[in-house]
């Protein structure tokens, strides 16, 4: 009696060689937590969580990102220029960037065609977002 056996391609490395990368950078850990799930639940995408601008550009000498999402208001360094040391890594400088903050610098996100997003965040537009600049 023959087996048609169908093995399934390893999804793990596969996928995660095929899914497109998010840095979130959060520095309000709760906040960040509850979006990294909500775009891990509701989406195809990675997304690694950093907590300040120095952790994320640690973080993107090891992945490339298909995506940035800073919040402005960042200890040490603001997300305008968190942004600006991202964009001058050559292999990052087409990544696209979404910001967010209570109080963003709306003329200097226009400046560098920035997509902005107001805190607090309505989480349908957030995720509407994301697959547009991601797509």
């Amino acid at each position: 009696m023959a087996h048609d056996t169908v093995h399934p391609a390893p999804i793990d490395e596969h996928t995660k060689s095929e899914a497109k990368i998010i840095l979130l950078v959060e520095d309000d850990i709760n906040i960040g937590e509850v979006l990294q799930q909500a775009i891990s639940q509701e989406t195809s995408f990675l997304v690694t969580l950093a907590s300040d601008s120095f952790q994320a550009l640690q973080t993107v000498k090891g992945i490339k990102p298909h995506l940035f999402i800073l919040d402005y208001q960042l200890p040490g360094m603001n997300g305008l220029e968190l942004y600006d040391q991202l964009h001058a890594i050559k292999e990052l400088e087409h990544v696209p960037v979404l910001m967010m903050s209570a109080h963003l610098p709306l003329q200097e996100l226009r400046q560098r065609k920035i997509q902005g997003m107001s805190k607090p965040i309505d989480l349908d537009e957030f995720l509407q977002a994301i697959e547009n600049l991601v797509s």
